[in-house]
Order: structure tokens, then sequence, then C-alpha cells
């Protein structure tokens, strides 16, 4: 690897730059410098973004090339190049215009289909936390235990758990918690405001450098927004006693600094028989300083905080005698309460035209108690299988990254390269499984100890565009140390570990036309284990591997319509997995998994926007004999779309749906998950500053199971051996509520 860095670098220094260029800074009607605004050459397929300040410097321009400026919420504009535009400044302002398709042009970039998203969150904004994750073609999750639990994520034939297989940050601040109380990568997302979420970047597979720990299914990282256009206050208010409160303030509103603060509160009974008294408080403040030449620095702390009680997953059977109804519990004691403080900073700076440092650093402190009966009586017959799950956690980390880019020679090829270093540090205390009973008396300690886990990285991605190709060859290293402290023993346990990890990667684009790019991505990834595995296994086998492969096409053959197609593969290797739940580790085989997701976007009118993603499956283990080697809860089947009407007028609104087939619950199929069809629908009506809206979970109040698992219990009078089922976890009945909002 030095040896081709040296080469690459040896060879740009020799190579002459471009012989015409065209830079110049783009603006807005008011004079203001705009990021992120495209520039688009035509001709030879050659692009550039403006930076902070509003710059852009495009090489490899000729007489009679057609350059094209976009940006979502702007009117595009073109011009021909002329003999007098030669390596000259100019300046582009932009007129604001109403979102389209238009607006999107399909470059040679990894991340294309993220540009398609921002159009559904603007034309359809979050509204929810659990509507965050939504937003990711092909993603679905779900909900099982009261409301106060992370969710359960399925993606690409996976079921994740609660982030086993998928890394999830906020500006550049990680989600996933490792070594978990309750399971590996464990994202809790609720400490995120919804209205405060600006755009999501996302990637499936494990293709890219910058992406390391849990990047094997894929990737989501959410931004949130830097500065507010306006106050807002919002109040909700609907079925099972739910309320929620909702002020968005700006405290500073300046030329170059801002601050703003972001609350949030929620309470309601949820819709069970036993309520669920859940309460879930926010509080976020923002600074944000952009002097629009240079510079930028984003200051941001957080508090979070939740409570509630659970009916936990219910077996079938208990329904099906009439023991209980589908909103009922075997035992109302589950439940459990969970915060989170954060502190966070995210600082980038221009060098010059070709060079950009960014920087981000985090604190977060975090507390975490859940008491769950998923048997019932199987191993204590007298006083019930609850177990208490608890943890402590301060975790602290940063990354800074280094971007140069070049302009070479008369063919216009481009060149640029990221540099990143970072750590995480992981001091997890406390960190205990407990047979409990009533959530106050404590049976038996299963585990309990303190874990301290340590991850270094560092990582190099190029990009080489070349006539209509671009490569993008990577390769990230991670060093991981683990250290546990077990707390059971009489005698000091303290036992450590080590490993390092090495995944490259390459992404290949052909970008046939301005309007198609073919593209190969691959790479090797990894997730690691929880440190309790690590140490029980002496280091072997601890940071399971995932080489995969996506093929596919995106398109936009109609103006106004985008088509996106691909195919793709995914390996894992053999690993370790720690069972949160019984304190156990429970290895696991090989796996593959192949399939094919298709989307489409349509701008029908100018108001009417149409989405639907689609995704298919093979997944299976690879070291069981035919028909013992499903991999349970892997969904192979799943879809989503919806139509987002939004216009300047009073009426704005959308409808949306969801499906996951019947999946297997178990090795041999023989107990299977039952699939599910559900729409939702907002309406808002609009006069002035004013909003008034209705909100409505399953419109067609569908009987459905949000999450199911193959599970062996004991009821009261059952066979000490217990019966194993289906038990779920119902999904929410057609459930409505009101908002007003006032902008000021």
């Amino acid at each position: 690897m030095l040896r081709l860095l040296n080469f690459l670098i040896l060879f740009l220094l020799a190579t002459p730059l471009c012989a015409h260029e065209l830079n110049g800074t783009i603006v807005d009607a008011n004079k203001q410098p705009l990021e992120g605004i495209g520039v688009y050459n035509k001709t030879n397929g050659s692009y550039t973004y403006s930076n902070m300040s509003g710059y852009f410097e495009l090489d490899g321009i000729s007489v009679g090339d057609e350059i094209f400026f976009y940006g979502l919420g702007y009117a595009n504009q073109e011009m021909t190049i002329a003999e007098s535009d030669l390596d000259t400044t100019i300046e582009v302002v932009m007129q604001e215009a109403a979102l389209s398709l238009d607006q999107v042009v399909l470059v040679s970039k990894v991340d294309a289909l993220t540009r398609l998203v921002d159009i559904d969150i603007q034309t359809n904004p979050i509204k929810s936390s659990q509507e965050v994750l939504r937003k990711v073609p092909g993603l679905i999750i779900g909900q099982h235990a009261g409301g106060g639990k992370a969710e359960q994520i399925f993606l690409r034939g996976f079921d994740i758990d609660h982030g086993t297989d998928v890394a999830i940050n906020l500006d550049g601040m990680p989600v996933n918690m490792v070594s978990h109380a309750h399971g590996q990568g464990y994202s809790d997302m609720h400490f995120i405001i919804p209205e405060t979420v600006e755009n999501i970047d996302f990637g499936k597979g494990p293709y890219y450098a910058s992406k390391g720990n849990f990047t094997t299914a894929g990737y989501i990282g959410l931004n949130t927004k830097k500065v507010l256009d306006n106050n807002l206050v919002t109040v909700e208010a609907g079925q099972f006693n739910t309320l929620r409160a909702l002020g968005m303030v700006k405290l500073v509103s300046g030329e170059q600094s801002n601050a703003y603060l972001a609350s949030e509160m929620l309470v309601t009974d949820g819709f069970f028989d036993a309520s669920q008294n859940f309460n879930r408080y926010n509080l976020m403040g923002r600074y944000h300083y952009n002097n629009k030449e240079d510079e930028e620095l984003t200051l941001s702390i957080s508090h979070f905080q939740s409570k509630w009680d659970a009916s936990g997953q219910i077996p079938q059977r208990a329904v099906d005698q009439g023991l209980i109804g589908r909103f009922g519990a075997i035992d109302s004691t589950e439940g459990g309460n969970t915060s989170r403080s954060n502190i966070w900073a995210n600082h980038r700076i221009q060098l010059d035209e070709h060079n950009r440092v960014t920087t981000n650093a985090f604190l977060s402190t975090y507390g975490f108690e859940l008491f769950s009966n998923f048997t019932f009586l199987l191993n204590n017959p007298v006083d019930g299988d609850q177990i208490r799950q608890h943890e402590q956690r301060t975790l602290l980390g940063m990354e800074s990254v280094y971007n140069h880019s070049f302009h070479l020679d008369d063919h216009n090829d481009q060149l640029q390269y990221d540099l990143g270093v970072g750590f995480r540090y992981d001091d997890v205390n406390d960190v205990e499984l407990s047979r409990t009973a009533n959530r106050t008396e404590t049976l038996e300690r299963l585990a309990d100890g303190d874990i301290d886990e340590l991850n270094f990285f560092a990582y190099t991605n190029w990009t080489y565009k070349k006539g209509d190709w671009t490569f993008i060859p990577g390769l990230r290293m991670d060093y991981f140390r683990f250290d546990y402290r077990d707390r059971l023993p009489e005698n000091y346990t303290s036992l450590s570990e080590s490993k390092m990890f090495l995944g490259p990667k390459f992404n290949m684009i052909y970008a046939a036309n301005p309007d198609t790019q073919i593209f190969l991505k691959s790479g090797y990834g990894f997730h690691s284990n929880d440190t309790r595995v690590v140490v029980a296994n002496n280091g072997r086998q601890i940071l399971p591997g995932a080489l995969g492969a996506d093929l596919g096409i995106i398109s936009k053959p109609f103006r106004r319509t985008v088509f996106n197609l691909t195919l793709w593969t995914l390996f894992l290797e053999q690993e370790f997995v720690y069972v949160g739940d019984e304190a156990i580790v429970e290895p696991s085989g090989k796996t593959r998994r192949m399939g094919v997701e298709a989307g489409v976007r349509q701008q029908i009118t100018d108001q009417l926007f149409f989405n639907t993603d689609i995704t298919y499956t093979y997944a299976r283990s690879t070291e069981e004999p035919d028909g013992a080697d499903f991999i349970p809860l892997a969904p192979d089947l799943t879809w989503t779309g919806g139509l987002n009407y939004t216009n300047n007028g009073p009426i704005s609104g959308s409808i949306n749906a969801r499906y996951i087939a019947d999946r297997p619950a178990n090795e041999d199929n023989s107990i299977v998950a039952e699939g599910y069809f559900v729409t939702d629908l907002n309406v808002q009506y609009t006069v002035g500053a004013w909003s008034f809206g209705i909100i409505v979970e399953n419109l067609f109040d569908t009987e459905w199971n949000e999450t199911q698992f193959a599970t062996l219990s004991r009821l009261p009078g059952e066979p000490a051996a217990g019966i194993e089922e289906i038990h779920f976890t119902p999904g929410s009945p057609f459930f409505a509520r009101g908002r007003i909002s006032v902008r000021f």
C-alpha cells in the first residue's frame, strides 16, 4: 500500500495542471454564499461542489462546454462556455424554487441514492423517532418493549436485532453501543429529536473506508440542523392518553454565529391493556459558527431520559386459549429506564481551494436498566423468570480527516484522497444480568463486571475520475483492545485481549451519460463481538468479517423519474455471539446472503411525489444441511412505498405503507413469523404561521405483529419442559393524534 501511495504522489507531482478552468462563487438572492451546490460539466462529465464560502473550481474547461448548476430547493442554471469565460471568475446567483426531481443530477458518486432520499425527507418530513430509520430505502423496524427500548432493525435479509450489523451515527457521534448489557451494537435513537434531523446519509454493504465497526449490512449517518429558519412550537394529542410537546427556539441569529434550543416531551399510556406509563424528555442546545470563508464550528449538547412499563412478548397460545387478549401481558412488571447525555463538536477548516480538514469529537454518559421476562415460569416456577440488565457507560472519541483534491492534465482527470484517523473508548461499569422478582428483589447474579474497550482506527480513501469512469480504492485499519473485570469470582479476575483488522475496499462507477450511472462496489468489513465473548474465547474469531459486492444502476429515464436496481451478495464468517439475555456464548456458523433491490422515485406533478423500494433476499447458513439452514427472522421480501403531496398552498400530506413477508422463525422453518402490511397517513392544513394536522398510524386498523420470536416458555399448568412457539409484540391498532404547530 505504501509503494502505491508513493507512486501516486510522484505521478501527481509530475503531472501538469489543466489548461483552462472556471471558478467563482455561488450565492443566494441575498448574496449569502451557498455550500454544496453542484457544478457539472455536461460535456465531459467533470463535477465539483461549492465549499463553505460558496467557492468552486472546475478544471478542463473548453469553449462550448455546457455547465449545469443545481441544488435542492433552487432553480437549475446553465451556461455555455465562451472564449471570454476561460480562466475567469464568475458569480452565480441561485434562485429559490419549489422542490423538484429536476434538481437531482446523477454524478459519479457512491452516495447518489442519498441525494434522492433528501427529496423524500423534504416532501415528507420526519415526525417520530421511528420514522428516522424508515427513511432508509428497504429498512424495516419494530418495537417490542413498551416504546422505550431500541427498535429491532431489518435490512438486506438481516434481523439486525438492535444494531449488530448496521453502523449508526449522529453528526459523526456513534449511536451503537459496543458490549452492551442487552445486545451487541445496541442503538437507541430516542435521544434524537426528530424535527432536528436535516438529512440522512446512508450506504449499504461493507464498502466504505470511512465506516468501521458494525458496517456489514450498511451504515446510516444522521445530520441535524445547524441553523433554524424559524422558531417552532408543536403540540400533539391523541388516543391512549398520548401527549407530545416540541419547542425549537433561536437563541442567537447573526450573520456568522447562530444558536438554538430544542426540547421534546412525550407521555402516553400506550395501547396495551396494562398502561405503559411511558415518558420521554429530550433537550438539545446548539451553537454554530461559520465565517462564510474557510471555517465552520458546531458545538452541541443534549440530554435524554425515559421510563416505561411493558407487556413484553406474549405467546400465541395464550391468546388462542383466551387467557389474555392481543394487547394483554403474562408479566406486566416488565419495563425499564434509560438516559443519555452528550456533548459533541464538529469543526471544518478549508486550508485552501484543494485542502480541507474535518474533525469530530464527542463525550457521552449513558445509563440503562431493563426488566424482561421471555420464558415466564420455565426456569423458576415459583418466582418467575424475570431478568434485569443494567450498565453505566462513559463514551468518548474523535475523528479527524484530511482531504486533498487534484485536477490532472488536459483530459480533466480528477483525483482526491482522504486520510482519516481516530479512536473510540467505552468505559462500561456495573454490566449486570440478574434474575429478579417484581423489579425489586435480586434472586441471582448471572453476570457482573466492568468493561473497557478501545478502538483505534486509520483509513485512506482515493477517488480517481478519468473520463466516464470513477475508481475508488480504500483501506481501513482497526485496532481493538478488550478488557473485562469479572466481579462474580471471589478472587480478582481481569482478562484482556487485542486484535487488528484490515479491510480493503474498491468501488467503481461508469457514467454512461449524464442521467445514468452503473456501479460496482466491493469490500471487506466486520462487526466486533462483545468483550465478554472475546475474553471467553481467548481472542479467537472475535472480529468476524463480512465480504460483499454490489452491482447496480441508477438511471433517470425521464426528467422527473429516477430508477435504481442492485444485485448484491454478502458472506459472513464464523462468529461467536454473546446472548445478553442469558449470559451465554452461542456459536453461529458462516452465512451467505444474495439479493436484489429496486426503487423508483417519481414526481407525478409539481406537488405530488411517489416513491417505492422493494428488496428480495436469499439468506442461508452455509454449514447446515438443506432444510435446516434457514437464518431465523431473516426477511426475504420487504416493500415500502408512499405518495407525498406538498405545495405552497394550505393542504399537504402523505400516505405511506410498508410490507414484510412471512419469514422463518427457526432454522428448519417449522415455526413461521407472520408478515404484515401496514399503512400510515398524515394530512396538514396551513394558514399563515399556523399548521393543523392529523397523523394516523395503521390507517386500516390491521391486526399485525410488530416483532416475533420463536421462544421456549412455560405458562402455569404446562409441562416443565415448556413449549416452543411464536411469541409476539402486537403492532399498533388504529392510532390517531392531532397536531397544532406555529412558526414565528
